[in-house]
């Protein structure tokens, strides 16, 4: 007990150190409703925001609904993708996911977590990414920086993102999640960076315990 309670002290340190360094920290793919949000978040997947956001503004103007989406052609689709990557299976589990919802839903998002995780193509970080931040609700986005920081800080030592996102809802609370997510998202981006973490200028660096800061570099064993 001793000891989650240590790691919610520091826990709340480092989010309030964050909220200072990142006031804007958010989500970085641009979207303008709840569907955009979704297909983008499947464009992610192995691929850059950056490179997401060059690609969707097209997109986004000829597919306005999700029967829109439904409708194209798997090819055409995975033509207009391709840039981002594994364009096939992000082709088809677009065009899944929104012939769902177009048949099940009237086209839209539902904003519950229990249902998204149903859908085609739709997993436990982008429901909760979606929950969070098209409908202001409490989610914890475990992606690739949320769990190379939850590790170094010492808050899990597993591996996978469902283990790692039961650990850390013990230890951050639940009015805190989505700010906890994106300021993962953007101190793993900006600083802590996975080769080599810029730890002489963290903003955390004392209530961290990855070794050797002074270099940013692990220990050798």
């Amino acid at each position: 007990m001793t000891d989650l309670v240590s790691l919610k002290k520091r826990a709340a340190l480092i989010l309030e150190r964050l909220r200072v360094a990142y006031p804007d920290a958010g989500c970085e793919l641009v979207f303008g409703s709840p569907l955009e949000l979704a297909v983008a978040a499947i464009l992610s997947a192995q691929c850059t925001d950056k490179r997401v956001n060059l690609v969707t503004p097209a997109l986004f103007k000829k597919y306005t609904t999700a029967a829109d989406w439904a409708a194209t052609p798997q090819e055409t689709l995975e033509t207009e993708i391709k840039s981002t990557g594994f364009f096939r299976n992000k082709a088809k589990n677009i065009r899944a996911l929104c012939s769902e919802l177009a048949t099940r839903f009237e086209g839209q998002i539902p904003d519950d977590f229990d249902v998204l995780i149903t859908l085609p193509g739709i997993g436990r970080k982008t429901a909760n990414l979606l929950i969070a931040t098209a409908f202001g609700k409490p989610g914890l986005i475990v992606d690739t920086h949320f769990k190379r920081l939850s590790q170094r800080l010492a808050f899990t030592k597993h591996e996978d993102p469902d283990k790692i996102e039961v650990d850390l809802k013990a230890i951050v609370p639940e009015k805190d999640w989505s700010n906890w997510s994106h300021c993962m998202v953007f101190h793993g981006r900006r600083c802590c960076y996975a080769r080599k973490p810029g730890c002489p200028q963290c903003p955390i660096r004392e209530l961290c315990p990855y070794p050797n800061k002074e270099t940013g570099l692990p220990k050798k064993k």
